[in-house]
């Protein structure tokens, strides 16, 4: 970590820092993260079969941490992975989440009721290990409050709706469930007004941002590949929408992130991250 970090701290919820497209300057794209002021990143599990190399990625930077899961996608293939087996690789200290994991009826690429048990599984393992769910949802809204209310009545479980592109009715369910909402790129594009308005309207406390990089860079660096260092600019438009400052969003968003990620050691980073 540099000796002396930007007082405006941002932190990158949600990227694939495992994916090829970074493999050949890893160390770069981390380098201008820091640059950027974004304090912490983690990097998100898509196949738990594959999670020797995210949790790599996660021990090489002692400020990227990592969660261990299974992407609706490839749900079908991993549907014998249970939920010990997550708790167990939970277990490490660099693992600081469980997922993502969901329902994507836009692709379908994996059977519908194998994201759906997928996901409850995930559900279980958040739920065994306090660690927070990372959820991806699309095109699914009414299934998704559905499994998330009536798993939430089987007990409490941390989780954010990752990358959020859904409706208003979802968004305020996760809310009303204590669950976050985490908006990427995605929030800055010209057709995304209804998010942004959603965005607008969901309880300060509740809000996070993220890239998801690789993919959805939010101008000026749209159609290039995404990268951790650019939540500066997804954070610069959410604090536009909400009327506030760049300055507040960032402290906001960066105490919502610790005290969701509660594994997340705060460190050297100069803010209170206690309220």
């Amino acid at each position: 970590m540099p000796e002396k970090m930007p007082e405006k701290i941002l932190v990158d919820s949600h990227c694939h820092l495992d994916f090829p497209d970074f493999a050949e300057e890893l160390d770069d794209v981390v380098q201008r993260a820091r640059e950027a002021g974004i304090g912490r990143m983690v990097t998100i599990s898509t196949r738990v079969r594959k999670f020797p190399q995210v949790l790599a990625v996660a021990e090489r930077f002692p400020d990227v941490f990592c969660s261990v899961g299974t992407h609706p996608h490839n749900a079908h293939e991993e549907l014998d992975i249970t939920t010990q087996e997550l708790v167990k690789l939970a277990g490490h200290p660099k693992v600081v989440a469980i997922g993502e994991a969901g329902l994507d009826y836009f692709y379908d690429n994996s059977p519908r009721e194998a994201q759906a048990q997928g996901l409850r599984n995930h559900i279980a393992a958040a739920r065994e290990t306090g660690l927070p769910l990372v959820i991806h949802s699309r095109d699914a809204d009414d299934d998704m409050a559905e499994i998330l209310t009536e798993e939430t009545g089987k007990g409490t479980f941390p989780f954010v709706l990752h990358c959020f592109s859904s409706g208003r009715a979802l968004a305020m369910t996760g809310i009303e469930l204590g669950g976050y909402v985490s908006f990427s790129g995605i929030l800055t594009f010209n057709k995304s007004q209804d998010i942004r308005d959603i965005a607008r309207d969901l309880p300060a406390d509740r809000l996070l941002v993220e890239t998801d990089a690789p993919y959805l860079a939010p101008p000026p660096h749209r159609g290039r590949r995404n990268e951790p260092s650019f939540v500066v600019n997804t954070a610069r438009v959410l604090a536009e929408t909400r009327g506030v400052s760049e300055e507040a969003i960032a402290r906001s968003t960066t105490q919502n992130f610790f005290r969701l990620f509660s594994k997340v050691p705060a460190g050297e980073l100069p803010l209170d991250v206690s309220s």
